[in-house]
């Protein structure tokens, strides 16, 4: 596999950008219009709008560590809106195993794509797995930051392992329906590019 050049690590800064809005700004418009759920809906609702950008990254950056790289930037997402502090680790493992899979793997390439973006989006659930497993120490930390019984209540009325494996279906099911979304628009740009190139 070949090493990124300063024109992939380039791209791959845009491409990271772009990431980073979409999920700020899926992010903003659930807290405001699904205040109780949507810390559990932001991963699989990142899924489903970000097909073409993974797909995009995979086509023209075609080397190992453009998916990480990808991910990785939500680490800082996860710093700047002060989320518990083992929340960054799955935005940069998760990326990192769908880029094994992508480059390092010779299973067939439609299901690699489909089982490499599914990784990929469960990099979002950072915020989630503290809330899930950690919940004594995640408690702890909204206590020191001043957070009121109320919020921590209202914080954990969604979490349960039903809630868990619910998120984890959600995911599944619209990371498929955003890449296959994406695989069409993809296509549909290749093909006027095509037209436009006949015509000249």
């Amino acid at each position: 596999m070949k090493q990124m050049k300063l024109h992939d690590l380039v791209s791959m800064g845009i491409y990271a950008t772009i990431y980073f809005l979409i999920v700020f700004v899926v992010t903003m418009v659930l807290r405001f219009t699904v205040p109780t759920v949507n810390t559990l809906l932001i991963p699989s609702m990142c899924a489903l709008f970000s097909g073409l950008l993974y797909l995009t990254v995979i086509r023209k950056v075609p080397k190992f560590g453009s998916i990480t790289i990808l991910g990785s930037l939500m680490t800082l997402f996860f710093l700047v809106f002060s989320y518990f502090p083992l929340s960054f680790l799955p935005s940069i493992v998760f990326p990192f195993i769908a880029d094994v899979i992508q480059h390092r793997t010779k299973i067939q390439e439609k299901l690699k794509l489909y089982l490499g973006y599914f990784i990929f989006s469960l990099g979002l659930t950072g915020p989630l797995i503290p809330m899930w497993f950690m919940k004594e120490a995640y408690v702890e930390r909204l206590i020191a930051k001043g957070k009121s019984s109320e919020y921590i209540e209202s914080a954990f009325s969604a979490i349960s392992m039903t809630s868990f494996w619910i998120c984890l279906g959600l995911i599944l099911i619209l990371s498929v329906i955003g890449l296959s979304i994406g695989m069409k628009n993809y296509q549909k740009h290749l093909s006027a590019l095509s037209s436009q190139e006949k015509q000249v």
